[in-house]
């Protein structure tokens, strides 16, 4: 809602509130930086009601983003404190948000809607129906226990029975659910950038990289890559009811309409719509392209911190939540598709899917600017486990080690003393999937990883930095460095051994057949032995070793 997001940091007394304006009968301020001249506020800038001064309740025919604006200007109001690190994009927000992670939202865009204390009351206020939106078991444990009351025109029920849609065509569940089949190979694969696609829309666009599990036994996950230059059908709207999908845009702009509200997703962010949630997607911005993860069992939460203490990484309150939005139409047709084992289903109604008035619960999508994550790094020696720069996890069965991790590689400050920086070679119980949403990833120079490119290490998987980096981090001087300037990089995490789909592997076309030749092929042996002795058995020289002897205690002391 502010003018503009900024990546870099500025004091307070550099901004003030140029005007008060009204969008869909919310009264917000919007903030922009100070000129010379300007008169300063003399005190720092508040926060009331997230990131902007709002009234708490809207009229019955004032609904939240309706995009009806009226501007007042002569007043100034403090509402957004400047100094928060945050992505400077292109394209400017145009919706309110509620902050916070797995918290128990509630609203309304009709002001009495929400029952006050009870859930299911006989008669709903103006005559709505109320549903439960169920994302986990009724018993499951109260830290882990997701539901939402929804307060709609109509419930979700009311619609024709599903049939099949392009059966020949559409299928993201391999195995014995339908024709494909996974390949499961040991090569480390890295693929050129992903084409845009301008004939088709949100639903048409999702291409299924590789994963693993099966959604019917809600187990695993699958990556996907996705390119749309169409907006979805203004009487249509799509859910998946095989899993959580983890959005990851790498060119373009989202507008999505869910029933819970709306949502504007930009480069930089990601945003989770969770299993089950119908949404609609448009496209402001042309032709878009980008990643998503579908996590077949559980949901995502944030890390545990462990001895980081109570906050970095990324911080619950920078996550946001869409406020209540709803539309009025019981007299046309829609279609409602459906993602199901894999497959995709369609049923026709004749009302719209976006019909929620009010809503209060902590199961609904949400977004997250990256920007705003707060990375931790050594300030020593010796460069830490890529888990620290973990934004979601989605725990297996096993206490730390995980179906699912979402990690990323934002700009960030190394220090380390006497330490080879970049990541260093590896081989991995995990599998990792990264992709690049911008500018260059440290640990790969060689030119061969590009934005909108991925990469896939299996399990056990030998890989690291290429012969081009090693060489420049090798004779780096360890000054204080910057790096990922303009650049995200990010990994999907999982500890299942994943499959490749046959169009990932082949079909698309994008597959780099020299990959090892030009990451690892290149690389050189430097050892060279202190002595023209062998050493064995912790003797040096051809001489006995004694007890107490430093050759054969490595890191002996004296």
């Amino acid at each position: 809602m502010t003018e503009e997001f900024r990546s870099e940091w500025r004091p307070w007394h550099a901004w003030k509130v140029v005007h008060v304006g009204f969008k869909g009968g919310e009264e917000v301020g919007f903030a922009a930086a100070a000129r010379e001249g300007s008169t300063l506020p003399s005190s720092p800038p508040f926060r009331k009601g997230g990131i902007t001064s709002t009234r708490s309740r809207e009229s019955k025919n004032a609904r939240s983003n309706a995009g009806r604006d009226q501007e007042q200007t002569g007043r100034l109001i403090q509402i957004h404190h400047p100094t928060m690190p945050v992505t400077n994009f292109a394209v400017k927000e145009k919706y309110r948000y509620q902050n916070g992670f797995g918290d128990h939202h509630e609203t309304e865009a009709v002001e009495g809607a929400l029952p006050v204390g009870a859930n299911n009351p006989q008669k709903c206020p103006y005559g709505l129906y109320n549903e439960k939106l169920s994302g986990t078991a009724f018993t499951a444990p109260r830290h882990e226990n997701q539901q939402t009351w929804l307060y709609r025109i109509l419930p979700a029920s009311a619609h024709a029975p599903f049939e099949r849609r392009e059966s020949e065509t559409y299928d993201t569940n391999p195995g014995i659910h339908g024709k494909e089949r996974w390949h499961q190979i040991p090569n480390q694969l890295r693929w050129d950038p992903f084409d845009l696609d301008e004939t088709v829309d949100w639903v048409h666009s999702l291409r299924l990289v590789a994963g693993a599990g099966d959604p019917t036994m809600k187990s695993g996950l699958g990556m996907f890559i996705f390119a749309a230059g169409k907006d979805m059908d203004p009487r249509s709207a799509f859910y998946s009811a095989d899993g959580d999908l983890l959005i990851v845009l790498q060119h373009g702009a989202l507008d999505i309409q869910t029933e819970l509200g709306r949502l504007l997703v930009r480069p930089n962010e990601i945003c989770v719509i969770p299993r089950g949630i119908r949404h609609r997607v448009t496209l402001p911005e042309g032709p878009v392209r980008g990643y998503m993860l579908e996590l077949y069992q559980g949901h995502f939460q944030l890390p545990e911190l462990g001895p980081i203490g109570s906050h970095c990484l990324a911080n619950p309150r920078d996550f946001q939540a869409p406020v209540a939005d709803f539309d009025e139409d019981t007299e046309n047709e829609y279609t409602l598709f459906a993602k199901f084992s894999g497959h995709l289903f369609a049923a026709k109604q004749h009302q719209t899917p976006f019909d929620v008035v009010a809503w209060h619960g902590n199961y609904y999508p949400y977004k997250y600017d990256l920007g705003r994550f707060a990375t931790i790094g050594s300030i020593s020696h010796d460069h830490p486990d890529p888990s620290i720069f973990t934004v979601l996890t989605a725990q297996s069965d096993h206490r730390g080690t995980a179906v699912a991790d979402f990690v990323i590689f934002p700009p960030r400050w190394l220090v380390a003393e006497d330490t080879f920086r970049p990541p260093w070679y590896h081989r991995n119980t995990m599998s990792e999937f990264m992709g690049l949403i911008g500018g260059q990833y440290d640990a790969k120079t060689g030119g061969g990883f590009q934005p909108a490119g991925a990469s896939l290490h299996n399990v056990m998987s030998a890989h690291g930095p290429d012969a081009t980096s090693h060489e420049k981090a090798s004779n780096a001087g360890l000054k204080p460095a910057k790096v990922g300037e303009g650049s995200m990089a990010f990994m999907f995490e999982s500890s299942l051994m994943v499959g490749v789909t046959e169009w990932g592997l082949k079909k698309c076309a994008k597959v780099q057949s020299d990959y090892n030749a030009e990451s690892w092929e290149p690389l050189k042996a430097h050892f060279q032995r202190p002595t023209p002795a062998k050493i064995v058995n912790g003797t040096a020289n051809g001489v006995k070793g004694e007890i107490g002897d430093k050759n054969q205690v490595p890191h002996w002391t004296s």
